[in-house]
């Protein structure tokens, strides 16, 4: 059972990758036999694996014809940088958020929602965490400035997920990191007709990090302002606006 559900879980990573590499394209069909062939396995676990993608709105499932990679729009993706935007802004604004007494005991009393979680994002900021997530940050922003886009999707999302995970909420965690990805899906099918990209991309990593680490809520939703704004104009999503 073990092996089976790592073995789905590759597959499904390996797919999302190909997905964000523009490998499989979007609009592409396929069915469960022609990836089972494809990667050497049974039909089980990539059927699985597919269904994954299908939950995570990677996949449409196609009725008796297998599947087909999901096509985002661009108003799709206006909504997802909206939706992004929302959620991160409302994380950073709990900084700015007056400090209540803590509550009684570990768990606090029942029904206390507990401090806002960018306080608690804060709170897990120590010295070698901190150090993971500016690794990525660094990877991140050297890549974007490279314009080397495979490169930088893989750490940017790290970067995300590494930072996002800090909030101690899995909620968020995981549905900031579904945006991020479905986001990516969009753009990198604009950017890949792009001539060149080096110095186009977002590569604001560390300074908001840096914004997080001193507690600047204001700073940290700025950088976040920016960077929807930004990722809008790229691809061609915020013209006109």
């Amino acid at each position: 059972m073990i092996r089976r559900s790592t073995l789905r879980s590759q597959i499904a990573t390996a797919l999302r990758d190909e997905i964000l590499a523009g490998r499989l394209a979007t609009g592409r069909e396929f069915t469960v036999k022609e990836i089972a062939e494809q990667y050497g396995v049974s039909a089980t676990p990539v059927r699985e694996a597919l269904v994954d993608l299908a939950a995570q709105g990677l996949l449409d499932v196609e009725q008796h014809r297998g599947f087909r990679v999901h096509v985002f729009t661009l108003a799709d993706y206006r909504a997802m940088c909206e939706a992004r935007q929302l959620v991160v802004d409302g994380i950073f604004q709990g900084l700015e958020t007056p400090a209540e007494p803590e509550p009684t005991g570990a768990a606090g009393t029942a029904g206390s929602p507990g401090p806002p979680v960018a306080r608690r994002a804060l709170g897990g900021l120590g010295p070698e965490v901190l150090a993971s997530v500016r690794r990525r940050a660094d990877a991140a922003e050297r890549a974007a400035r490279a314009g080397d886009l495979d490169v930088l999707i893989a750490y940017d999302l790290r970067f995300w997920r590494e930072l996002s995970g800090l909030l101690g909420n899995a909620y968020i965690c995981d549905f900031l990191d579904r945006l991020r990805v479905q986001c990516w899906v969009y753009a990198v099918s604009v950017l890949r007709g792009r001539p060149s990209l080096r110095g186009r991309l977002w590569s604001g990593h560390n300074a908001l990090l840096d914004a997080v680490e001193s507690g600047d809520a204001r700073a940290a939703r700025e950088v976040i302002a920016t960077y929807n704004q930004h990722a809008l104009t790229q691809v061609g999503a915020g013209e006109g606006a």
